[in-house]
């Protein structure tokens, strides 16, 4: 049967791929290995809270599994804006809020909504993979900009001036970033939407990240830049990160009131409506009781940045830029692989550099990372990706392995 060049363009997912090789050899081990440590997915250890889980059965009970409204529960939108007012000070109308099927449906739909065939979106390098596949799913063309540690890894407003071009129709950021955990700062943001807006492009930003900030010079949403320029933003967010939801498959988008109804007619045809169990679940993150356990929860995350990251410096996988939201480390390999004899970081991620480590440090020391292959193109090699969305103890046990391999 012959397959779409659409599906054949879509490159493979080596984060999962890597999973699927560190369970293998987990399993190959036997009784006598030390259990896989698995630093590799970005995915909370923590699960929805209380008020949630019993939300979530109560919907259930009362057999509330009817579709919603395609835009999501007007109760659970109304709920994400006030989130808005009293975490961020954000005033965001609630007929601006289209609840999605995750995040990812959150870009499909924004992607499908504002890109034809041949516009190409400004993108970061590095930067999630999955992002530019969106982007190639509504036939535009995802244009991977270098961003180097200089610039926390994240595309500039002159970078946005410099690449712009006859078929640019705006620009893809995240801010708290994956891989690196880095944010935008909010001058530069500025200054990248104001650019933006001068030629009638769009800003579409990632921030599913953004309740996880660690440092209130980054963490702010965008809807809150000055001059109307947060009106123009398009936000994607989600109850996978900060509200630790990830398998119930809930996300949102932030519009500009003139693109909903077209964003509501995709949804429509493409997703009918999220989840409602999920939905109804939702609604119990924004109790009082479930807040303040999310914020002791991002208070756990940040300790274990610090002090995995000084750990990994420490070692050698110097981290050049400290994460400032997520639960990221993007950490230079040039010295490990130099260290084991692996092949330095060149053009070919394949032979060399963060790759052939990870699988290395998957037989030496039964830890499992992500190389930067699925993120980067210009210095693929050159990076590994470590998530601290891990116990203390299993961070613990990470750097006690290195350390004895080393």
């Amino acid at each position: 049967m012959r397959v779409s060049r659409r599906a054949e363009r879509v490159e493979p997912f080596y984060v999962m791929e890597l999973a699927k090789a560190a369970t293998r050899l987990a399993a190959e081990g036997g009784a006598g290995q030390r259990p896989m440590i698995y630093l590799n997915i970005g995915e909370p250890d923590f699960t929805a809270p209380p008020l949630v889980q019993q939300a979530a059965e109560r919907a259930i009970r009362d057999g509330r599994s009817q579709y919603t409204q395609a835009l999501g529960l007007p109760a659970l939108r109304e709920a994400i804006a006030g989130w808005y007012a009293t975490h961020f000070g954000a005033a965001v109308d609630a007929s601006r809020i289209v609840v999605t099927a995750g995040a990812s449906a959150a870009l499909q739909l924004a992607c499908l909504a504002l890109i034809d065939a041949g516009d190409e979106i400004l993108m970061p390098d590095p930067s999630y993979p999955c992002n530019r596949q969106f982007v190639q799913a509504a036939e535009g063309v995802a244009r991977m900009v270098p961003c180097g540690p200089e610039q926390r890894f994240q595309l500039s407003a002159e970078q946005v001036h410099a690449h712009w071009g006859e078929r640019t129709r705006g620009v893809l950021l995240a801010s708290p970033s994956n891989p690196t955990g880095t944010s935008i700062a909010r001058d530069e943001l500025q200054r990248i939407a104001a650019a933006v807006r001068e030629r009638q492009g769009i800003t579409l930003l990632d921030e599913i990240y953004l309740g996880l900030s660690h440092d209130a010079a980054f963490g702010q949403t965008a809807l809150t830049l000055p001059d109307g320029l947060g009106e123009t933003v398009i936000s994607v967010n989600s109850f996978s990160k900060y509200f630790n939801m990830t398998g119930w498959r809930l996300g949102w988008l932030v519009l500009p009131p003139a693109l909903v109804p077209a964003v509501e007619r995709l949804a429509q045809h493409l997703f009918i409506c999220p989840s409602a169990i999920s939905q109804h679940a939702a609604l119990a993150c924004f109790e009082p009781d479930s807040l303040a356990e999310y914020e002791r929860r991002r208070a756990t995350f940040k300790a274990r940045r610090d002090y995995f990251i000084p750990e990994l410096n420490r070692l050698g996988l110097t981290v050049p830029v400290m994460p400032d939201g997520a639960f990221y480390a993007w950490a230079e390999v040039g010295a490990l692989c130099e260290r084991w004899g692996i092949a330095p970081p060149g053009d070919s991620p394949e032979t060399g550099g963060s790759w052939p480590l990870a699988f290395e440090l998957m037989r030496r020391c039964q830890l499992a990372a992500t190389p930067g292959r699925d993120f980067a193109q210009a210095e693929a090699g050159r990076y590994l990706r470590f998530s601290t969305a891990n116990s203390m103890e299993q961070l613990q046990e990470a750097v006690a392995r290195l350390e004895a391999a080393w």
